[in-house]
């Protein structure tokens, strides 16, 4: 059906988009044709099926390669989650030995970037929410480690990460911000609306990076994960939702923020839809969208533009190997 709607040229135009390496568009410029057009195209839009992964031991190197992108990629943004949820919980980021470059790691050099920050642990007044922060804060050091072991020599270091003018510039945007500035440690709800600017996008980028992965392990890796970030957005989410219109309201403004920093897109959603609760964020079908690894980067670097290569939560730009990944 896709392939007859929009015709070769502008399949190939979808694919070259999302694909993030010369590896990745051959493969499925190969795979589609004009047979299994729709499961390919529609996962590499980032809003449908990912593509059928491979057995391990029939992958070809140039496959494990581009896997090993799509999985620095990842792995970008669980040293970003890592380091807010543990700052908030413990007053401290990743250790040294979690932060550097395999051998191979390319850009990411031997050491990892500094985390600019200047706020204190979370003071939280509700022990529920404590908790909550301290349970995601290890979920999220799993992530990183589990990353960096199936990387391996070619896992990247962890980028340099701002948890400061970033917050501000993200609060700004949606418009929760105080005077040009906001404190995502600086309450419960405070803290709550920093999470939710993170959980969803995590959730939508494994969505949209499914596609990509070749190896049947690693799908079914990437799958855990994505189940594990639905957990944490849907428990930010609902405990928004309870706290009343305040931060219902906040957490609606810093969706719009989202979509507005891809344009033309409308896929983001609050926490309320038409005045009902909308804790998972899903289209008519139940099914939730994906994001492509530009749309992800607009939103960690703060812009609407494209070829940005750094900005945001990201002041230098993300690590990878390949460039592509990098880019608004």
């Amino acid at each position: 059906m896709l392939g007859k709607q929009l015709g070769k040229s502008v399949l190939r135009d979808i694919i070259n988009r999302s694909a993030e390496t010369e590896a990745d568009r051959r493969l499925f410029l190969r795979s589609a044709g004009l047979a299994g057009v729709g499961a390919v195209g529609l996962g590499m839009a980032g809003g449908g099926a990912a593509s059928a992964a491979t057995p391990d031991e029939d992958l070809t190197d140039e496959q494990k390669l581009s896997d090993y992108t799509v999985l620095n990629f990842a792995l970008n943004l669980e040293y970003l989650e890592a380091e807010f949820y543990l700052y908030a919980a413990y007053g401290h980021g990743l250790s040294n030995s979690d932060t550097d470059a395999g051998s191979k790691g390319g850009d990411g050099g031997p050491k990892g970037g500094v985390v600019v920050r200047d706020f204190p642990r979370v003071k939280f007044g509700e022990r529920y929410v404590r908790q909550y922060a301290e349970e995601i804060a290890q979920d999220e050091i799993g992530h990183v480690k589990f990353l960096r072991k199936a990387l391996g020599d070619y896992a990247v270091a962890r980028p340099q990460i701002n948890l400061k003018e970033a917050f501000d510039g993200a609060a700004s945007a949606a418009g929760v911000d105080q005077g040009g500035k906001f404190d995502p440690f600086a309450s419960d709800l405070a803290f709550l609306l920093g999470a939710f600017i993170f959980e969803d996008v995590g959730v939508t980028a494994y969505k949209g990076g499914a596609a990509l992965i070749n190896s049947d392990t690693y799908l079914d890796a990437a799958g855990s994960i994505l189940a594990v970030e639905a957990y944490h957005a849907g428990l930010v989410r609902s405990t928004l939702y309870e706290m009343g219109a305040g931060a219902i309201d906040a957490a609606n403004k810093i969706s719009d923020a989202r979509d507005s920093l891809n344009p033309g897109v409308d896929n983001d959603q609050g926490i309320t839809l038409n005045g009902e609760a909308n804790i998972v964020p899903t289209d008519e079908n139940a099914i939730v969208f994906g994001r492509t690894t530009q749309q992800v980067h607009n939103i960690a670097y703060l812009t609407p533009e494209k070829g940005i290569t750094k900005g945001g939560f990201f002041p230098n730009g993300t690590n990878n190997t390949n460039k592509e990944l990098t880019t608004t």
